[in-house]
């Protein structure tokens, strides 16, 4: 499984403008072509180009998987008509719901969706029918804002340091996968912000220790 430490406009947290599954990264149509190149070598997948309200928070606003995206309610009609018009055969659900930043409360992968627990229940259908898979309400690590805090793949799980070993035990029964507990970007919780991952490769931070990458990659690497 590959891995690269990385930087988009200056940041470190890379999974704030990039949300990726195994066969597609979306990207904010503002990134360079650099940028775009480094993660469809990295991640081994086709770039889909979109915004958010006119954002390039792509990663913030969205989630996906192999059946569906969902997107932020903020997403304009005109933005939702180009990623339709994309081919990308797959569900492209507007979740209506005050919880925008899809990125940050939603976690998934082809088999589960761990969500924002304050999400009311039009929205985790609405999250569900998209991504074609069970929706489970939960806390972790004390924050509602699953997607932010932690990485899931087809392949493996990582939480955050502040998870507690019941939650962990949870969690992982869900997804089915063992999971390592570390920050990244030198200490920060939020390692689903600081990281672009799917079954194949890992786009972590610039900022990400040497040991803090080795432990996502351990909780991501295949056959554990």
């Amino acid at each position: 499984m590959e891995s690269v430490k990385y930087s988009i406009k200056g940041s470190s947290y890379v999974g704030v403008f990039a949300t990726a599954t195994d066969n597609l990264v979306f990207v904010g149509s503002g990134l360079t072509d650099n940028n775009k190149k480094l993660l469809t070598e990295i991640l081994g997948c086709r770039v889909v180009e979109m915004s958010v309200s006119g954002s390039d928070l792509v990663g913030l606003f969205a989630r996906a998987n192999s059946n569906g995206i969902v997107v932020s309610s903020l997403m304009m009609d005109d933005e939702v008509e180009v990623l339709k018009s994309a081919g990308l055969g797959i569900n492209i659900g507007v979740i209506d719901s005050d919880l925008n930043a899809i990125g940050s409360n939603v976690l998934c992968n082809d088999k589960i969706a761990v969500v924002n627990s304050d999400y009311r229940p039009e929205a985790m259908k609405q999250i569900g029918d998209t991504l074609g898979v069970e929706v489970i309400k939960a806390r972790i690590g004390g924050f509602r804002t699953v997607g932010a805090n932690n990485i899931l793949t087809n392949k493996g799980l990582v939480v955050s340091n502040r998870c507690t070993d019941q939650e962990k035990e949870k969690i992982e029964n869900w997804c089915g996968f063992r999971s390592e507990k570390t920050t990244a970007n030198t200490g920060s919780l939020y390692i689903g912000l600081s990281v672009v991952a799917n079954s194949k490769a890992v786009v972590a931070g610039d900022d990400t220790t040497g040991y803090e990458l080795q432990r996502i990659m351990d909780g991501l690497t295949p056959d554990q």
